[in-house]
């Protein structure tokens, strides 16, 4: 019996249709995606904030290149099976020819979906200061360029503005409601000051896709999830949640070992090695070894001499 496998853009779509608002925590790593997947979620994301902070320790700032964010996207979606990942593209590195090798590549690592925003690059994190957009007519073009160069019909193009920063909320609804004509499946405008533009923008869009990218201590209201999909936001992207927290306890430990303390003291906040190595796979791994006749060879190998 032939057993079909749903594409996981095909997977996303579906969630994206259904009744319940879309939870996708921001994976900043292989095993931050790993983890999610095995907490249970639907979806993930793979936050450009913490692709920088993790690969390079530097601010989201414009400096992770193209073929980097394809190769962590990569990463994440070999640990995720088949569940989609939805992927932070930046600006999409260039003009509207580097559009379409961007959605291709990324079509290619196996990501779901991908966002694309209009600001000048070298972008920054759209909630930090200092941010400028290109001309809206330019960014239609990138949107277009997008649509045409998906080859799966269900890979989801996010249409993100940064404008709401720079040039109001009226502009950013203005934009956002020429990118969806431009054939984004999706809407994001980033960091809304207040629920009152929150409201404005789902009142705007009714029955149209709409992202809610969530950033403590950023720039917007941090309702809570009923909230959010009462106003009429379909997908939540936890971007940067995670980092922040592992960000926190890596401090934590630190600074107990520099007033001369040792890791013990820090145990009921870590998990033991060996419930790192399952969360790890281990236990797969040790499964392929047995299977391949490897176990035997490993034990051989325990049993010679060693140099004395």
């Amino acid at each position: 019996m032939i057993i079909e496998t749903v594409p996981v853009t095909t997977r996303l779509r579906h969630l994206l249709a259904g009744p319940d608002l879309l939870l996708a925590p921001g994976a900043y790593d292989a095993l931050s995606a790993r983890l999610i997947a095995q907490a249970g979620f639907p979806a993930v994301y793979m936050t450009g904030f913490g692709t920088a902070a993790s690969a390079l320790g530097q601010p989201d700032v414009g400096l992770v290149t193209m073929s980097e964010m394809v190769t962590r996207a990569g990463a994440l979606t070999s640990v995720l099976g088949n569940l989609p990942l939805i992927a932070d593209a930046d600006t999409g590195y260039g003009n509207p020819l580097n559009i379409r090798r961007t959605v291709r590549e990324y079509e290619r690592a196996g990501v779901a979906a991908l966002h694309l925003e209009d600001q000048v690059w070298p972008k920054k994190c759209g909630h930090l200061e200092g941010k400028h957009v290109i001309p809206l007519e330019d960014m239609v073009q990138k949107i277009r360029a997008a649509v045409d160069a998906r080859e799966d019909p269900d890979f989801i193009i996010i249409g993100r503005t940064d404008a709401n920063g720079v040039c109001g909320i009226h502009e950013a609804i203005r934009r956002a409601q020429a990118y969806h004509e431009a054939g984004a499946d999706m809407l994001q405008i980033e960091a809304p000051k207040s629920r009152e533009e929150m409201q404005l923008i789902a009142e705007t869009f009714q029955g149209v896709p709409l992202v809610f990218n969530w950033v403590e201590s950023g720039k917007m209201p941090l309702l809570s999830l009923e909230e959010i999909d009462q106003l009429g936001f379909k997908l939540v992207l936890l971007s940067v949640s995670l980092l922040f927290a592992a960000t926190h306890n890596v401090l934590a430990l630190l600074d107990l070992l520099k007033q001369g303390q040792t890791p013990t003291a820090f145990g009921e906040h870590m998990v033991t090695f060996s419930q790192f190595t399952h969360h790890i796979g281990l236990p797969e791994i040790q499964a392929l070894e047995r299977r391949y006749g490897l176990a035997q060879e490993s034990v051989a190998r325990e049993q010679l001499p060693t140099c004395s």
